[in-house]
């Protein structure tokens, strides 16, 4: 088959919904299809064979567009859509696959060309407009709820990508079909790094020889960075070597974060890198003691951790809804989400290497029957039969 698929993003860049976009492609064109991909302008070069992209012109004043809602994204939103329509107008697609807001495209142009339409639910965007702290308006909020139900309804084939957004989904629609695909295809194929590598990477942050405790991920507010950081003044009364290496986000937020911590009188156990390519990330796992997980708010399942549940190396995060449909006591040392639970639970960890080494390796073995590429594959391959038989069925 021949795929549009619309996706308003950066692509590629190292994140979430980009990331789990990328694989849902590479497992499209394993099984012989073909995909062109209207997106932003913005976003490295991608060379698969099969997958043409087709990029929005680039708007002066923006160059990076944060996660989730923004302002900025409403002109590129109105670009994708029209660069979508002309698609359509000038070749001859299957079907569409639209994600995020995209869905809403997707339901207008189905309905405008007769298509059948599978929408990727990565969140729930009522949801996401208030975590993101975009706005509190219940009136929009109100508005993008509405929204949603109709992209679920109308959209002839879901999938969630987790089991709180899978639940969300089957609320709004007993009718279109809904499966559950976790993002859980990340980083498999990179390889280990080589041992000199992870040294110079010690060296060039100076971290001593204390333990490493690593967050890798964006800096928005509902990653709980603020926790994580008024949690290290407890941690160093009992570990003054510890270091925390925080991976990820944009440069004001590495300014912001980097004073807080300057506050906090703790600038000297932290070290920002600001955001880092994804081959660079096997290297900073390799550092890791502790691996971090601090979200304060969401139910959304954080794409970080399935690299770390693989990774084997010991988890510290907050018992949130979003985290605990994936982790559990048995593979995580889960905690509140404040700084004393934070605290506590790095200690703990610290305190207790081989407790620390048993969760590391449970959370190994779960991933690898649960969220491996494999199962990953598996999933994926069966809701696109399933999907493309309908399409097929239709234009019988």
């Amino acid at each position: 088959m021949k795929i549009l698929m619309i996706a308003p993003q950066p692509f590629l860049e190292e994140r979430g919904a980009p990331f789990a976009i990328y694989h849902h492609i590479k497992v499209l064109l394993s099984m012989g299809h073909e995909v062109d991909l209207v997106t932003y302008h913005l976003g490295k070069e991608v060379n698969l064979p099969g997958l043409r992209i087709f990029r929005i012109p680039a708007l002066p004043g923006i160059q990076q567009v944060k996660v989730g809602p923004s302002f900025a994204k409403i002109p590129l939103d109105i670009l994708v859509f029209f660069l979508a329509l002309w698609q359509l107008c000038r070749a001859n697609y299957d079907c569409l696959h639209t994600h995020e807001e995209a869905g809403l495209m997707g339901v207008m142009l189905a309905a405008l060309f007769g298509r059948k339409h599978l929408y990727y639910m990565h969140s729930d965007l009522s949801q996401q407009i208030v975590s993101s702290e975009f706005t509190q308006n219940r009136m929009l909020i109100s508005m993008v709820e509405t929204v949603q139900k109709l992209i679920v309804r109308q959209a002839h084939g879901v999938i969630a990508i987790c089991p709180d957004i899978e639940t969300t989904a089957r609320r709004m629609t007993s009718k279109t079909p809904i499966h559950l695909i976790e993002n859980s295809a990340v980083d498999e194929s990179l390889p280990p790094p080589p041992e000199t590598q992870v040294a110079q990477l010690r060296d060039q942050l100076q971290l001593a020889e204390g333990p490493v405790l690593l967050y890798t991920g964006t800096l928005e507010s509902y990653q709980g960075i603020d926790l994580l950081l008024q949690s290290i003044p407890l941690v160093q009364r009992h570990y003054p070597t510890a270091r925390y290496v925080l991976v990820g986000g944009q440069s004001e937020q590495v300014r912001r974060y980097s004073a807080m911590a300057e506050r906090l009188g703790v600038a000297a156990m932290v070290r920002f890198t600001g955001q880092r390519q994804l081959a660079e990330m096997p290297a900073y796992m390799a550092l890791a003691d502790i691996l971090l997980s601090p979200r304060s708010k969401g139910t959304n399942t954080p794409l970080k951790l399935y690299t770390y549940m693989r990774s084997g190396k010991p988890i510290l995060a907050t018992a949130i809804f979003s985290q605990t449909q994936v982790l559990s006591p048995e593979s995580a040392q889960l905690v509140a989400a404040t700084p004393e639970g934070l605290a506590e639970g790095a200690i703990a960890l610290l305190q207790a290497p081989e407790k620390a080494k048993a969760l590391g390796e449970n959370g190994r073995l779960f991933a690898e029957e649960h969220y491996s590429w494999r199962v990953f594959v598996e999933k994926s391959m069966h809701v696109q039969k399933e999907f493309t038989a309908e399409v097929l069925g239709s234009a019988a």
